[in-house]
């Protein structure tokens, strides 16, 4: 059974960096697209960065581009989020999911397979 386990998240103060992690499991994900997900008290789920797990083609939203970076290590079946410059609004819980490629993987409607989740507070 497929599985996608977030860790990573924590406490930071706004400027800091944190290095969240999803490790994959149960099933081959090279024809799959990994995205990065958040979602902030009230709010809906945002879109924040998706790496396709063949090519490493990446994407980012206009939110995050230029101080998040996603990467994903085939060896080691994981992809990362890489945060810096952080500010307050990138409080949220965030998830990893797993997007088969063809699709729109913007919308998180399409995603198949989603992690726990990992909480990320930035303190002003």
């Amino acid at each position: 059974q497929a599985q996608l386990v977030e860790s990573g998240g924590g406490l930071v103060q706004a400027g800091g960096s944190l290095r969240l992690s999803c490790a994959a499991s149960g099933r081959t994900f090279s024809s799959y697209r990994m995205g990065w997900f958040r979602q902030a008290p009230g709010k809906g789920r945002e879109f924040v960065a998706a790496i396709r797990w063949s090519s490493g083609t990446t994407d980012y939203a206009d939110s995050v581009k230029g101080r998040f970076t996603i990467s994903r290590d085939n060896a080691k079946n994981t992809a990362y989020l890489q945060m810096n410059s952080l500010r307050p609004e990138d409080t949220a819980v965030y998830y990893c999911a797993a997007v088969k490629s063809e699709l729109t993987y913007r919308s998180a409607a399409n995603y198949d397979y989603w992690g726990q989740g990992t909480r990320v507070t930035v303190s002003s």
